[in-house]
């Protein structure tokens, strides 16, 4: 039990490093051999409940002291982006800038490396921002401050998609977090078994079923492009995996709130 235990704090610990910038403590983790994959995989839907209880409290309390919906939809929204480093933002706009931008395989994995930042990318990323904004608003309409378990909800899901990819498509690259972040399937399927059990507790069982079949057609969707466009996964690929699949999530409940 004490061994299991701690093999479950270093998980954790791992897939909060891995997924926020939040400071786990030093003595759990994998530390200076890299992030052990398969327990961020396992560990991701506690990693999605941290940040979507952070941004779901951030939007109870804009609604709370008089804030529109829509503001604190905003804020939410920036409260999350910062708890998780703008990670997942950063890789969607490098996934559409190489997706939009290259003609071949390698012009394409080129501009994906590539830290500045092009028209596909600025689009893209200002359409994901404008998108959970605007989903958030929409929930928090509907539901007022209980919405933030909508938040929950849809961030549990993502973050064991995340890594769905992994296990979709081999990697684009010899190098990399797309080749390194390799969990098995058995974790995976874990992660995403405990986001999908999250998202039903968090988001109701019309809302999370809806949101679990959006979410993880979004994540296939994004797969079977990226097998097309680079022939595999690369880290942007995860990163932009768990933005479409938080915002598949978010309006899937939505809907079955309206």
């Amino acid at each position: 039990m004490p061994d299991l235990i701690t093999r479950g704090a270093d998980a954790l610990a791992d897939a909060l490093r891995f997924f926020t910038r939040l400071p786990a403590p030093a003595r759990f983790g994998a530390q200076e051999t890299g992030p052990l994959f398969d327990g961020v995989a396992a560990a991701a839907p506690v990693a999605g409940v941290v940040v979507g209880a952070v941004s779901g409290a951030t939007l109870a309390l804009a609604l709370g002291v008089g804030l529109t919906p829509l503001a604190g939809s905003a804020f939410a929204t920036a409260a999350a982006v910062a708890l998780c480093g703008a990670l997942h933002e950063d890789a969607i706009a490098d996934v559409a800038d190489g997706f939009g931008g290259g003609r071949t395989r390698e012009q394409k994995l080129a501009i994906m490396r590539d830290s500045a930042v092009g028209s596909y990318g600025a689009a893209a990323l200002a359409l994901a921002l404008i998108l959970r904004v605007a989903l958030i608003a929409g929930l928090a309409e509907a539901q007022g401050p209980s919405a933030g378990l909508a938040l929950v909800a849809a961030a549990a899901l993502a973050r064991p998609l995340a890594l769905a990819p992994t296990r979709l498509l081999p990697p684009a690259r010899t190098d990399g977090a797309g080749h390194a972040a390799r969990p098995s399937l058995a974790a995976v399927l874990a992660g995403c078994g405990l986001g999908a059990a999250a998202a039903l507790l968090a988001g109701g069982l019309a809302g999370g079923l809806v949101a679990i079949l959006l979410a993880g057609l979004a994540v296939l969707g994004l797969s079977a492009l990226s097998r097309r466009q680079i022939g595999g996964v690369t880290g942007d690929v995860c990163g932009a995996a768990a933005q479409v699949a938080e915002i598949a999530a978010l309006a899937g409940l939505l809907m079955a709130a309206s």
